[in-house]
């Protein structure tokens, strides 16, 4: 069966892909790993992310000739679930997603496409200089300045930037918007301590910094109108992978666990709550799929921006839930810092907030179909 714009089944190729991620990450990504490494200093996993650049990971939407893998949106989404499968603390929504979809947008300027081939290739890690919790379709931000090539301001909540070298940065100057590559070392980075310690959030500060111009005006902001809504589509992805991980571990905890004299599975109370969560999380795999198509097919369309809103709106809830039932299912461990599910419990809550809350994509839907808000029968 061949795959097209709108299958949303996985393809040959995308199981291949799965495959090879989730073996690295099995592999590489343990969950006793990734709880020893946010107690550290070091809470990104810059050696795991050059294995996963080695896989192509970095550069799956990015064009063979700018050194990428020339593959889609759709490819960079299973990866995200599987990301989000074993809570990988490595900077792809900040560099591999929001970054290159901005990038993407504006064409093939040498200067672009170098920077790309250096994303690709895990030479180079790029950050939107964006607050985390930052929507699809806003106004464009104004927390930073440009004058005479020089970016002054503060942008906080930053996400994946504490292993990035680059950092873009939207700012407005005298004659409008634009979009700005700055070197990290030219910014302070002020650490902030959030909920999800596998992806750390950063108050970036520039103060006269010296910066490269790469889009200006309308290109710049539908070049950040893109990236927003290609993150929010492939985040969904994300959610998915952590609902699948609570669902599969809990499912397998229930199962050997007694009480009574019976494994915990065998009662019916617990049947049928994680029998509510299989229904949901398979439908929120159906509205993910759906979004990764769209923002692949076409990422600046209406399409793409309802896509990404009904996934975040639906997918982002089901993440929450999940996790949450994990947590009281597998009973005293689960609230133990020792077991992992407190990691995806607080990757589910951090997600479900970034880029946009349910609240925010519910409106945005009724936006983008002419639906009344606010009004009463």
């Amino acid at each position: 069966m061949s795959t097209t714009e709108t299958d949303l089944l996985y393809s040959e190729v995308e199981e291949e892909l799965r495959d090879s991620v989730s073996g690295l990450l099995a592999d590489k990504c343990p969950a006793s790993g990734v709880l020893a490494r946010v107690e550290s200093d070091a809470p990104t996993d810059t050696a795991l992310w050059q294995e996963l650049c080695r896989l192509g990971v970095a550069g799956l939407p990015i064009p063979e000739a700018q050194g990428g893998a020339g593959a889609s949106w759709r490819e960079a989404a299973v990866v995200a679930e599987e990301l989000g499968r074993a809570a990988a603390p490595v900077p792809f929504l900040g560099s591999a997603v929001l970054s290159t979809a901005a990038l993407l947008s504006l064409g093939d300027s040498p200067s672009v496409a170098a920077t790309l081939g250096r994303m690709a290739s895990g030479e180079s890690i790029v950050a939107l200089a964006v607050p985390l919790a930052t929507v699809p379709g806003g106004a464009f931000p104004g927390a930073v300045r440009e004058e005479n090539g020089e970016l002054t301001g503060t942008v906080t909540k930053v996400a994946d930037v504490t292993a990035a070298d680059t950092l873009l940065v939207p700012a407005l100057a005298r004659s409008g918007p634009g979009l700005y590559l700055v070197e990290a070392t030219d910014t302070v980075r002020t650490p902030l301590v959030g909920l999800d310690l596998t992806r750390p959030l950063v108050d970036v500060g520039l103060d006269r910094a010296a910066a490269r111009c790469v889009a200006t005006g309308p290109v710049a902001e539908r070049a950040l109108r893109t990236a927003l809504v290609t993150g929010a589509a492939v985040l969904a992805s994300e959610q998915l992978g952590v609902a699948q991980w609570a669902l599969d571990t809990t499912v397998d905890y229930v199962k050997t666990r007694t009480q009574f004299g019976r494994a915990v599975g065998s009662f019916q109370a617990v049947k049928h709550r994680l029998a509510d969560v299989w229904v949901a999380v398979s439908q929120a795999r159906a509205v993910a799929r759906n979004a990764a198509s769209a923002v692949a097919h076409a990422p600046d369309s209406s399409e793409a921006e309802l896509g990404a809103a009904l996934a975040q709106a639906f997918v982002s809830r089901v993440a929450v839930t999940a996790a949450e039932e994990a947590v009281q299912l597998h009973g005293g461990i689960g609230f133990t810092w020792e077991h992992p599910a407190h990691l995806y419990l607080k990757r589910a809550k951090s997600d479900a907030i970034a880029l946009g809350t349910a609240d925010r994509h519910r409106m945005a839907v009724a936006g983008l179909v002419d639906l009344p808000v606010g009004t009463e029968d």
